[in-house]
């Protein structure tokens, strides 16, 4: 029994060795974020050396369907127009109070990153084209200061954009009489390479994330570095 009690007090000891000297240190470390900031660009640094994905349906790499809208000045804008750019794409509407000016503010950030280059753009199909006429989304785009020639806001008929966001990407648009705005949609902004396919990162599981949550600054941030990954691809 003797031999027992020393036993408890000599891993006491080293407990209490171990809170003294180490425990202050981790909790300096935490309250000055070196330890989450560390941890945070090991994550990051991990997924930039990560090849991005093809999104994959039956095995076969998805590509951006075919399509053809007006965009705010007026002109045919189709598919093709995209050919050898690296595009971000997304479903937004005018007049929506929630997520839109959130994601286009962010979306911006990527308009002001990549500006001036011919092989980047970017596409916002509105999904509430009876409102957004194309001078509607011409006093948008100059609203949020857009610049670029390659940002084009995208307008036609309703149940063409709805069936490109639902079937053609898998992102949820719909009209909801019910909520604000009276649309309802995913905030996604989705990668395209310079051949039309849709791609993305891995997520911490090894497995395709798929599409970026344009409300969300750390994927924004990521999105960029994918956006510069493919650029640099041939």
């Amino acid at each position: 029994m003797q031999k027992k009690n020393y036993s408890y007090i000599g891993i006491a000891l080293i407990i209490l060795v171990f809170g003294i000297i180490f425990v202050p240190k981790i909790v300096d470390k935490v309250q000055k974020g070196e330890t989450v900031e560390k941890d945070r660009m090991n994550i990051v640094g991990a997924e930039r050396n990560t090849k991005l994905m093809y999104l994959k349906i039956d095995g076969k790499a998805r590509r951006v369907p075919d399509f053809l809208f007006i965009n705010q000045d007026s002109l045919e804008i189709s598919n093709q127009d995209f050919n050898g750019k690296v595009t971000v794409m997304e479903f937004f509407f005018t007049t929506c109070p929630t997520i839109c000016p959130v994601m286009n503010s962010n979306m911006r950030t990527l308009d002001e990153e990549f500006h001036g280059r011919d092989d980047f753009a970017i596409a916002s199909f509105t999904i509430d084209p009876k409102t957004d006429t194309p001078k509607v989304l011409k006093e948008y785009a100059e609203r949020y200061g857009v610049k670029s020639l390659n940002w084009h806001f995208l307008t036609g008929d309703l149940e063409e954009i709805h069936k490109l966001s639902n079937t053609g990407f898998n992102i949820f648009t719909g009209i909801n009489p019910a909520v604000a705005g009276g649309f309802e949609h995913q905030g996604y902004f989705a990668l395209i390479d310079k051949n039309g396919f849709i791609r993305s990162r891995r997520d911490k599981h090894g497995n395709p994330k798929i599409y970026y949550q344009g409300t969300d600054i750390e994927e924004v941030e990521m999105l960029k570095q994918d956006i510069k990954n493919l650029l640099e691809e041939e």
